[in-house]
């Protein structure tokens, strides 16, 4: 495989789980829910996700697990924030937190086992495209369902009537409720879609990236994730051009120590998340450009009748 097409192929492929997770996150975003236990749900369905890809040798049934493990952590979450009314920042750093805790005691049994080798994927006919089918055609199906769900979901946002309710929900959901539209469970719904979208982002690294367990596996993409819905300005498709961004500085840190650069292996490591730190410092200097994109809504309480 061409260097070039290497890279492309290996920035796609990185970014995905990022993609994934954003447009979770996007979506409980835009309904005015704003969860800060992305890498909890992620690290929690990778686990399950791999558990059952372990037992049952299905990575079909291990991405399924996954899903329902991030949809179930976050309709717990939801129904704290939604119908309790907690804190939304606090009650999301405590699901990252128990994320963290639960994926680590019940993958314990599992720490150094891995997935058998895994199988080749590639588009017939297209592969064989010099340069773009390698780069473009040669990937893991949940590639190209990130692909297919980004797409999906910014028709849903801008081409259907629920989602306009959705989103007049996340910006205002006073006049929603007025109308008779159960504003609680359409946000309920958007948050365990969210957490679903976590889970596949979760499985996709156990599953795929690196088929194994350790703990912590996920290394932080969750609070990637979570920068890229800003850095997208809650925008599905600049979300996916965000987390191949993200993946392509990924895969310049790994290739860089591929090639003995002379720098800390530590410090190359780190460039993915200063690339974040960087991104959402350039963007926070226009606070009214983040005001006029952000749901307005955003991490307040609804309280019906109040």
């Amino acid at each position: 495989m061409n260097e070039t097409a290497l890279l492309v192929n290996t920035a796609l492929a990185s970014g995905t789980t990022l993609a994934l997770a954003a447009l979770g996150l996007l979506i409980n975003e835009r309904a005015g829910v704003l969860n800060l236990g992305a890498e909890g749900m992620m690290l929690v369905a990778a686990v399950a996700g791999f558990a059952v890809a372990f037992t049952t040798g299905s990575d079909v049934l291990g991405f399924g697990a996954a899903a329902l493990a991030g949809a179930a952590l976050a309709a717990v979450f939801g129904l704290l924030v939604i119908f309790l009314n907690t804190n939304q920042y606090a009650t999301g750093l405590a699901l990252s937190l128990f994320g963290y805790g639960l994926s680590a005691f019940v993958g314990v049994g599992m720490v150094g086992k891995s997935l058998s080798a895994r199988e080749q994927h590639a588009i017939p006919v297209l592969s064989d495209i010099p340069f773009v089918g390698p780069a473009l055609f040669s990937h893991h199906p949940m590639v190209y369902v990130a692909m297919g769900l980004t797409l999906a979901v910014a028709w849903f946002f801008y081409r259907t009537r629920s989602g306009l309710l959705l989103r007049a929900i996340g910006e205002n959901p006073e006049p929603a409720h007025a109308l008779g539209y159960p504003v609680r469970l359409i946000r309920l719904g958007a948050v365990c879609a969210g957490g679903a979208l976590c889970g596949l982002a979760g499985a996709y690294i156990s599953l795929v990236t690196a088929p194994l367990w350790v703990q912590g596996l996920t290394a932080g993409r969750g609070w990637i994730a979570l920068a890229l819905t800003v850095f997208a300005t809650w925008r599905p498709a600049r979300a996916l051009l965000g987390a191949y961004l993200f993946g392509g500085v990924t895969v310049l840190q790994l290739n860089l120590q591929a090639q003995g650069v002379a720098v800390s292996s530590h410090l190359l490591t780190m460039l993915p998340y200063v690339a974040t730190i960087v991104v959402l410092a350039l963007i926070s200097r226009n606070a009214a450009f983040i005001r006029l994109n952000m749901p307005a809504s955003l991490g307040k309480p609804f309280r019906p009748g109040s």
